[in-house]
């Protein structure tokens, strides 16, 4: 017996040695998933309830001004009378709900502390609101990617007309300097003056315009080609890259160091330029994406050097973190789904100065959401819903 249980003692220790020895080489493989990256948790409890009984449709434009105050767009026609928008219908049919104002602004602490927009006199309210910007005077842009949204209007942060850009009602042109083509988004460097439009929707360009007058001032196609409105074949993950931007260009986003980021959705890609129109490089996301596509909407992380950049994918419903200089996926979060933290039709992104992620939800996401900077941590390569305490 003694003999006996000195094997089976010794087979039991050569057991747990080897348990000790996969788990030890089970964590050495999870260590080399991981990676150095931003840290986020999402805030399930921002922003705080709409009064009123408002609810908002799709929600399709984003920004935030130097006082960390968060500004979304969203569609008021998309909020259904019979299933969420009863109260407004006439006669009501319930209590319960109406559409907010199209433009709504929220404190830091998720209050909404202001709203407006709408047909108003002296200019045209886009037919389907697209994209909002706040410059570095607190002035709100306002795009739109509906029939006949071929301009772009300028605001004081109270609704105030200042600037029309563009006639209403034009057809496509690419070559146009005096209007344009459903324009997704806005944004601006300062340095220079200069407000860039993804344009867009049915223009296949970026277009550069000075921010005091609004004429154009330059614009280029895919590669820094000269746009070619000329209709091309869907996407095809397996043929050559075309020399043209698919549309929607649904981004346009300039660097402090001299770049441009171009969302070329449709593509699946990330085209980089110099601020003349001359391409740098470019990059695939996830390129089997068909469909909507794969590249939505860029922010930058808010240091100095702005080395990360954020990349909302709203058909695989994800966040990519991206290093910037090298344009490496470094990190990746979120799922399809409703509940905080999770995404459907994630569109829009957008940092505040304290380095905190805001990205709004469009179709039948409807949503504003929060995600708290933690820090530089190691983080998994897949991170999932970035739930707090995880």
């Amino acid at each position: 017996m003694t003999r006996r249980n000195a094997v089976l003692a010794g087979a039991l220790v050569t057991g747990i040695a080897g348990l000790w020895a996969g788990q030890a080489a089970l964590e050495a493989a999870a260590m080399d998933q991981q990676v150095r990256a931003p840290v986020f948790e999402v805030d399930p409890f921002w922003p705080k309830p709409l009064p009123n009984g408002w609810v908002i449709g799709m929600t399709i434009g984003l920004g935030i001004d130097a006082r960390d105050h968060v500004y979304v767009v969203h569609r008021q026609n998309t909020v259904n009378a019979q299933r969420d928008g009863g109260a407004s219908a006439d006669p009501p049919i319930s209590e319960c709900c109406s559409a907010a104002p199209p433009v709504l602004e929220f404190d830091p602490e998720g209050n909404l502390v202001n709203s407006w927009g709408g047909p108003g006199e002296g200019f045209t309210w886009p037919t389907s609101n697209h994209g909002i910007a706040i410059d570095h005077k607190d002035n709100i842009w306002i795009g739109g990617n509906g029939a006949g949204d071929s301009h772009v209007l300028k605001f004081t942060r109270d609704g105030r007309l200042l600037m029309q850009i563009g006639t209403p009602g034009q057809p496509t042109n690419s070559q146009s300097l005096t209007s344009f083509g459903r324009v997704a988004k806005i944004a601006f460097d300062v340095n220079a003056n200069e407000a860039y439009f993804a344009d867009g929707y049915s223009n296949r360009r970026v277009a550069v315009v000075d921010m005091d007058n609004g004429q154009v001032k330059r614009f280029w196609g895919a590669y820094g080609n000269a746009p070619d409105d000329t209709p091309t074949p869907g996407y095809d993950p397996d043929a050559p890259l075309i020399q043209q931007f698919r549309t929607p260009v649904h981004c346009a986003e300039p660097s402090s160091d001299g770049l441009v980021y171009v969302c070329d959705r449709p593509n699946d890609r990330i085209q980089v330029f110099r601020t003349d129109g001359t391409f740098v490089r470019e990059v695939r996301i996830a390129p089997r994406t068909l469909g909507d596509g794969s590249v939505w909407d860029i922010a930058f992380s808010r240091d100095p050097e702005q080395t990360h950049l954020y990349l909302a994918d709203g058909k695989n419903e994800r966040i990519y973190v991206i290093q910037r200089n090298t344009l490496e996926i470094l990190t990746e979060f979120g799922s399809g789904g409703r509940q905080p933290g999770q995404f459907f039709g994630v569109h829009s992104i957008a940092t505040d100065s304290r380095g905190n992620l805001f990205t709004t939800e469009t179709y039948e996401g409807r949503r504003l959401q929060k995600f708290v900077y933690k820090g530089m941590g190691m983080v998994a390569r897949k991170q999932g819903v970035v739930w707090p305490g995880r």
